[in-house]
């Protein structure tokens, strides 16, 4: 087992999570500073406070570290007046921040720095293949961008086959082949290669062949492909706060861990006291190494949902996400871990089980490596260790407290905006860290409470908190 010491960082999902310990956890924080909202604010600085959260919509999509959501790549005179612009106009209404290309604004040979970073900054990449499509060395280049950055990034995909078939880009046959003819003459072989090795990659990908589904209309089928990016967004990455410190050894030391090209089945447990921020981890693992695998699945809660709506909730959430369908419901225990080993044993797939309790649920959803397809991994959290007593779990990762200087820089971050205090606040500061003895999920509450604060809200919380030893701190936080 590797013990990750000086923990430094918490999320907002996992502090405000719908689960009970969470939500008394932060009512019980709040507590202490009830009577902030009588007294004055302080002034605080111009900067705009950093935390945020990573999700679908463009005002939040840059925290994830993208810049888009989706990239749209098109030949101008095939589609631009229709499929295209029908589509990125239906992308924006659905809150999807969306980068539209036009190969006729290009100018050079070689992609631009600013179409370069708008390709490596989206999560989705949405080539539309018209006849025309093969004749813009623009276009060429622009897939060959995309498939590099699906093999080395999480990028995804999802190609439309508007007037042409599959089979004509990946053997690029009919109007391709003709615009080979026509670059053969003007480009060296390398350059011919990566063009054509491109195009057969992504038209063997699974996406919209547009002459195959004459029964539909353009609008239903522009509804249908918005409603997949959504679903494929939703499912691909998982929401993480902004406000972390030092994250990337622990990230890193995981990655040593975990082997990405192996056939293997991996089963990883992260385990901690609640509140240290297993789940912040996790899912930023998860987000990192979700591109690799056929399916992913994220199931939150293990722990409580298992005890109000029963584990054959959980055993149909794992079918349904992986499966891409709704599952007919699952009648009993047994009869779930029989549909999972029948129905994903084939399947590379990466499930993130978060908060587990008890073995039993490791049994009723994962049961053992051969369920799953080979190369597949696990990843759960948990605050039992006993749960990761099992001989197929590979490794574990344990995760404890912080040190004096990274809980101030974390608290800063929450009550400032920014990684230090500001100077007439710096004893202030000092005194809550300690006070709370580096417990990550009551720093970031009582942190965020006294943001804007003054001076006053801040001396009686101090002296509230002074009253509570770090152990009762706990206690009341229910997180031990």
């Amino acid at each position: 087992a590797v013990t990750a010491t000086n923990f430094e960082i918490t999320s907002g999902r996992e502090c405000a999570s719908s689960s009970a310990d969470s939500g008394d956890s932060v009512q019980t924080t709040k507590e202490l500073v009830h009577n902030s909202a009588q007294i004055p604010e302080m002034a605080m600085p111009q900067e705009e406070k950093s935390c945020h959260l990573d999700g679908v919509t463009s005002s939040t999509s840059k925290s994830s570290g993208f810049d888009y959501d989706v990239f749209l790549s098109f030949r101008g005179p095939d589609t631009r007046s229709g499929i295209t612009d029908f589509l990125y106009t239906s992308l924006l209404a659905a809150g999807i921040h969306t980068y539209r290309d036009d190969d006729e604004l290009r100018i050079g040979e070689e992609i631009g720095p600013e179409l370069l970073k708008a390709i490596n900054h989206s999560k989705i990449s949405i080539p539309i293949f018209s006849k025309g499509y093969a004749f813009s060395k623009w276009c060429l280049n622009e897939l060959v961008q995309m498939v590099e950055c699906r093999k080395s990034r999480r990028q995804k995909i999802m190609p439309i086959f508007y007037d042409v078939t599959p089979s004509v880009v990946r053997h690029h046959t009919g109007s391709y082949g003709d615009a080979f003819v026509s670059h053969e003459k003007q480009f060296d072989n390398e350059v011919i290669s990566k063009w054509k090795a491109a195009l057969k990659e992504v038209g063997n990908l699974k996406g919209w062949d547009i002459d195959s589904m004459t029964t539909r209309r353009e609008g239903e089928l522009v509804n249908h492909i918005v409603q997949k990016v959504i679903a494929e967004l939703k499912e691909a990455y998982l929401l993480v706060t902004d406000c972390l410190v030092g994250i990337e050894r622990h990230v890193k030391e995981i990655n040593r861990m975990v082997c990405g090209d192996s056939e293997d089945i991996q089963i990883v447990g992260i385990h901690g006291m609640g509140g240290v921020a297993k789940t912040t981890l996790a899912k930023i693992m998860y987000n990192q190494l979700s591109h690799r695998f056929e399916d992913c699945c994220f199931i939150s809660n293990v722990r409580e949902t298992s005890q109000l709506k029963g584990i054959e909730c959980l055993q149909h959430q794992l079918l349904c996400d992986i499966l891409k369908r709704n599952w007919s419901n699952i009648s009993n225990v047994d009869d779930g871990i029989k549909t999972i080993k029948e129905r994903l044993c084939g399947k590379k797939v990466l499930v993130l089980l978060d908060d587990v309790d008890e073995r039993i649920h490791l049994n009723a959803l994962i049961g053992r490596p051969v369920w799953f397809g080979l190369g597949s991994t696990i990843i759960i959290t948990s605050r039992n260790t006993d749960v990761f007593n099992v001989p197929e779990v590979c490794f574990t990762y344990e995760l404890i407290g912080m040190d004096f200087n990274q809980s101030l820089q974390l608290f800063c971050k929450h009550a400032f905006g920014r990684d230090h205090p500001l100077d007439e606040y710096a004893n202030f500061s000092n005194e809550v860290v300690k006070t709370t003895g580096g417990l990550p999920l009551a720093l970031e509450v009582i942190g965020s409470l006294l943001w804007g604060k003054s001076k006053d809200v801040w001396d009686v919380t101090l002296q509230k908190l002074e009253k509570v030893p770090h152990e009762q701190v706990k206690r009341k936080l229910k997180i031990c």
